[in-house]
């Protein structure tokens, strides 16, 4: 599947080389200065993970594509757009043990910069000539070790736990508590939001950088690391958003 803005940005996802289906879902709209995008990964071991998925991005996009044209600032629009997506796929079962389940990261881009929302471990990267970084971090079993100081990183996410999700929109999540962060760019970049299925292999932003900025445009940027995935053995569902910052015609944000 394929979703281009133009200029403005992109998406695409891909069920990779090894799944029989896709249970990642994007959605991406523009904005009037500016696009938003989400990207969910269904849980596979919840059932109706797909659906889960596609509906939690598409309510989303359309809570912030409303909240901000509104004049909503972008970090009350993401909590919103979190809390909106939560309610969808909370609804979908009706046993909470058995009920579908995804993860969720968000992305508003405008003249003002880059505001990016999350629940479980799919990330949002920064790509840009200047440097590059992670935007988010995930809420895994790895983190809470690292965070916790009871394992090296290295120790971490080498333990078979590591990739195991310690938070996730669904019926059995609780109180959905998102995680939401600003970042203002010194120079113009790519912001990247993706499945594990593209981080698992390309987990670093430099590495990702190198894969990305040899391309021109949203689209081919995104095309480019979706090969780039599949190359590396295309494990997992793989799904890429890519939005440039500044927007077209939008100013750098300070």
């Amino acid at each position: 599947m394929e979703t281009d803005l133009g200029t403005a940005g992109a998406a695409v996802s891909d069920a990779g080389l090894r799944r029989r289906r896709n249970e990642d879902a994007f959605a991406i709209a523009a904005l009037p200065r500016g696009a938003c995008a989400v990207v969910c990964d269904g849980v596979a071991t919840a059932p109706g993970s797909e659906e889960a998925s596609r509906r939690a991005a598409d309510a989303a996009v359309a809570v912030l594509t409303g909240r901000v044209s509104v004049g909503m600032d972008p970090q009350g629009a993401t909590r919103a757009a979190v809390e909106r997506a939560a309610e969808v796929v909370a609804g979908l079962g009706r046993d909470p043990e058995t009920s579908p389940a995804c993860t969720f990261v968000s992305a508003i881009v405008d003249a003002g910069g880059v505001t990016v929302g999350w629940v479980g471990d799919s990330r949002a990267y920064w790509l840009g000539e200047a440097g590059s970084r992670l935007l988010t971090r995930d809420d895994s079993w790895a983190e809470c070790m690292i965070e916790q100081g009871a394992l090296t990183a290295a120790d971490a996410w080498a333990d078979e736990r590591a990739h195991v999700i310690t938070a996730w929109l669904g019926a059995d999540a609780g109180h959905v508590e998102p995680h939401v962060a600003a970042f203002r760019p010194t120079a113009p970049g790519l912001v990247v939001l993706c499945s594990d299925g593209l981080w698992n292999d390309l987990p670093d932003a430099a590495a990702l950088a190198e894969v990305a900025l040899k391309e021109h445009g949203p689209m081919a940027v995104a095309r480019r690391l979706l090969r780039a995935a599949l190359e590396a053995g295309g494990r997992d569902n793989v799904t890429v958003a890519v939005v440039p910052c500044p927007p077209p015609g939008g100013e750098r944000g300070r």
